[in-house]
């Protein structure tokens, strides 16, 4: 029998994540102040912290299945989680301190609710038993309700589809909290090469997406910002789109910068059959945008919403971002009092969370009061009720201000497809471009194998083909190991 210690060799990275959840120094682990034992016990897998003069115990089931390879995954997720479960135990009994997550540190925790609904729950039990199992705050629990509630109205996804992302690395400027792969335009010299790359592998593209025998359910052009490209360039990109990947039941494009948008530009969305945009200002107030590198005005904002809709594009999605440098609540405020004005079909509410390679990593700026952002987020969501909007996907991130989340809002009959599968990770992904990230499921296995795009725009114009071979590989090929 398996020693159940043996599925932790790699658990240090979640143990850290869980320190820094409760502010409590990474050393602390690394010198064993905290300390544990992983044991089969009873048909049981036992897991024992100590540590501070303190000790948490708990246990669960060992997980069984006939066939060898899904038993040893089960096991070791089963293991992996009672260890996160234990240690967050522990720090919350050292530290008095209640996360409103809980103990979940996963970007993902609707998963944990389908998981909940798939054992035979209701949509109420599934809450309780986050509230229970997780100690996540019953506002939460609440939250993810709602949203799956949201997702469940869709198009549901299934082995015979597949999505396409299409990525743009070029911006106007880059923006201090950014971590995406992506380039200022600057003289422009990179963009030809490397929509000639990029167009090359789309060609492969569509004719992979033929030969696997996939439908295309929804595509989404992103970056970067792709509307920085001018606007002849802008109008390739949007004819070889329609020429590889026609019939996608959504289309989105990323128009984050409203500086870089014109009448024509938005004229070819609509023309091209593309029904949603996304407009971008992540804060009204114009010394905020400065500080954080747009070089546009939240004026500017207003102008662009107008011009959108005058090209008749239905629906315009908003980014904001909770938690920016020097913005307080009455900040904030401005901001939601300008969305509540410019009224989109879907608003998204970010929490900063600073990047490893973003400007406020490199420069040390400091997160806002948990506290502070948590009264943004709550105002958020408030905002998007008044607008008559539901949640319909979420997200949370690694070094978020409040240990907080992402939440998109949509009113009813306008959730992005898109946004729901790459976050639920229920559906192939096919990717284009520097940075992209290929995703193909195995949904009966709970396994997902990921082919990523080198992100360094020089490489990606000298590998591009071999890009283009990966995902072949990928979707065609025989299934690795890899979990």
């Amino acid at each position: 029998m398996a020693n159940p210690s043996q599925y932790l060799e790699t658990i240090s990275l979640d143990l850290h994540h869980l320190t820094q959840l409760f502010g409590v120094p990474d050393r602390l682990v690394e010198d064993s102040t905290f300390t544990y034992t992983m044991e089969e016990r009873e048909g049981q897998y036992v897991c024992t912290f100590r540590g501070k003069g303190k000790e948490a115990r708990l246990a669960v089931p060992v997980p069984s299945h006939p066939e060898e390879r899904l038993r040893e995954l089960h096991r070791k997720r089963a293991c992996r989680r009672l260890c996160r479960q234990t240690f967050y135990s522990l720090l919350r009994d050292v530290t008095g301190i209640h996360p409103p997550w809980g103990s979940m540190t996963g970007i993902r925790p609707t998963h944990l609710f389908y998981e909940a609904l798939e054992a035979g729950m209701s949509m109420e039990e599934a809450g309780s038993h986050l509230v229970e199992e997780f100690d996540i705050l019953p506002g939460k629990a609440a939250l993810l309700r709602e949203t799956v509630a949201s997702q469940q109205l869709l198009p549901p996804p299934a082995d015979g589809f597949a999505d396409v992302y299409i990525g743009i690395p070029f911006c106007t400027t880059r923006c201090t909290y950014c971590s995406f792969s992506s380039g200022e335009i600057g003289d422009g010299r990179l963009v030809e090469p490397y929509l000639r790359a990029l167009f090359s592998e789309m060609e492969a593209g569509a004719a992979l997406l033929r030969d696997t025998g996939k439908q295309l359910r929804a595509l989404y052009i992103g970056g970067g910002t792709p509307t920085s490209l001018s606007e002849k360039q802008f109008i390739r990109l949007l004819d070889e789109t329609m020429r590889c990947f026609p019939g996608a039941s959504e289309y989105t494009v990323e128009a984050g910068r409203p500086d870089t948008l014109s009448a024509g530009k938005l004229e070819e969305i609509r023309a091209h059959g593309i029904g949603r945009i996304s407009i971008n200002p992540q804060t009204m107030n114009d010394e905020t945008l400065r500080l954080i590198g747009r070089a546009h005005t939240a004026r500017q904002v207003v102008e662009a919403y107008a011009m959108a809709r005058d090209a008749g594009i239905g629906h315009i999605n908003m980014d904001v971002i909770a938690g920016l440098p020097g913005e307080d609540l009455d900040s904030f405020r401005r901001t939601m009092d300008a969305a509540l004005a410019l009224r989109p079909k879907s608003l998204t509410v970010h929490t900063l969370a600073i990047k490893r390679t973003s400007r406020l990593q490199v420069e040390n700026w400091q997160l806002p009061e948990g506290s502070v952002a948590s009264d943004m987020v709550d105002m958020g969501r408030e905002t998007a009720s008044r607008l008559g909007m539901h949640p319909y996907y979420l997200y949370r991130q690694k070094y978020m201000a409040g240990n907080l989340e992402n939440v998109g809002y949509a009113i009813p009959g306008h959730a992005c497809l898109y946004n729901v599968d790459i976050m639920e990770e229920n559906t192939h992904i096919l990717a284009f471009g520097a940075g992209g990230i290929s995703k193909r499921v195995f949904p009966e296995e709970g396994h997902i194998e990921r082919q990523p795009n080198v992100s360094n725009i020089a490489v990606y114009l000298e590998r591009h083909e071999e890009m283009a071979m990966r995902k072949r590989a990928l979707f065609l090929g025989q299934l690795s190991t890899q979990t």
